[in-house]
């Protein structure tokens, strides 16, 4: 099978969905691999470094007129899918639930369409897991970025004209990014609060080394598939007067809490952003989804009542190179379990096939 690797064209995207040591890998296997002109050079992978590894460098009408499968981080735009041909392979993110007009759309070509988002949270798909890889990074970069926008250092310093204390940072859910974020604040220096609406990511956050908030729920059933579930208005009071003290106390916020398939929940609003510190610096990892600060806007920095709002999308871009190596294995142990050189094996009863195949030659199978 022939697999090609699509130029990302949304803006701010730097990543490319295979780099050239997993082409390389996938070529091992018996497939061939075509790159569209320039689809690396913004994560420091050039074409030559493609050709090197065995894969043949094209346009981007080669790929789809001679490719089987076509691979893609971020979902087809419009004209992509315009070009696509039937009985052809689409792997990429899709985010079906938001999207189902565009599922609607490809699937009319004909084609198969599986989602990388929708990689089900078990074990034996934990190295299939794009969402994990690269929410690790973006939980990083939160913090890294926080530290850029502050007025103070991270770690206590003493020094011969005074003690400098540590910073607090406080961060809202203790999923994969949020587990990164108290790791490096840590690392940093700071003294890290945390909390999470599941009572189960206690420990985790603990040893890490952080102080956990707990919050009472009013049900068990409060996450689903590793995500959190949507909660309650009482829930969210509750939530917001256990943890308001530490709030008010940071220094930097690091908010990373999601619902799949929904938008984010609003965590932090105005009012509580009042009462906070002047000079806090609250990074807002959802702001794609909704955000879960009130005043938080993609791609700005908000400044209201003395505390700077970065509302980033898309993190794991501004880490390319690491990004496009951690998506690109992702792909490869994706495809190597749903397919060999010939041919795929559309299992519809297994379960990661189950939940990522969202069309099969033109039928859609999930809503």
């Amino acid at each position: 099978m022939k697999i090609g690797v699509i130029k990302e064209t949304r803006q701010n995207e730097k990543r490319v969905a295979i780099t050239p040591k997993i082409a390389k890998d996938f070529i091992n296997k018996g497939f061939k691999i075509l790159v569209e002109k320039d689809a690396g050079l913004a994560s420091a992978y050039d074409d030559t470094s493609y050709e090197d590894a065995g894969a043949k460098v094209v346009s981007k009408d080669e790929i789809f007129n001679d490719s089987d499968v076509i691979v893609k981080i971020n979902p087809l735009e419009d004209n992509e899918i315009e070009k696509l041909k039937s009985r052809q392979v689409v792997i990429s993110m899709v985010y079906h639930r938001l999207q189902p007009e565009l599922v609607k759309k490809i699937a009319s070509k004909g084609v198969s369409l599986f989602s990388m988002d929708a990689i089900p949270r078990i074990s034996r798909a934990q190295n299939m897991d794009v969402l994990s890889s690269q929410s690790n990074l973006a939980g990083y970069k939160a913090v890294i970025l926080g530290a850029d926008h502050m007025t103070k250092i991270f770690p206590l310093m003493m020094t011969a004209a005074g003690t400098i204390t540590p910073v607090k940072v406080l961060i809202y859910g203790v999923g994969v990014a949020g587990l990164q974020a108290i790791a490096t604040a840590k690392r940093l220096g700071a003294v890290v609060e945390a909390t999470d609406v599941r009572p189960e990511t206690k420990e985790q956050a603990e040893s890490l080394g952080a102080k956990f908030i707990s919050v009472e729920a009013d049900t068990e059933d409060i996450s689903e598939g590793g995500y959190a579930k949507e909660q309650s208005e009482e829930f969210l009071q509750k939530q917001k007067e256990a943890v308001n003290k530490s709030l008010f106390d940071a220094d930097l916020v690091v908010t990373t809490a999601l619902v799949q398939g929904a938008k984010a929940p609003v965590l932090i609003k105005e009012d509580q952003i009042k009462q906070m510190k002047r000079g806090a610096v609250i990074v807002d990892m959802a702001v794609e989804k909704g955000g879960n600060v009130e005043l938080s806007e993609p791609d700005k920095i908000v400044e209201k009542y003395g505390v700077s709002i970065i509302g980033k999308t898309n993190l794991p871009s501004t880490l390319a190179t690491n990004a496009s190596e951690l998506y690109a294995k992702n792909l490869y142990n994706f495809i190597t379990f749903m397919a060999d050189k010939d041919q795929f094996h559309f299992d519809l009863e297994e379960e990661i096939t189950k939940n990522t195949l969202l069309v099969k030659d033109g039928e859609v199978l999930i809503s």
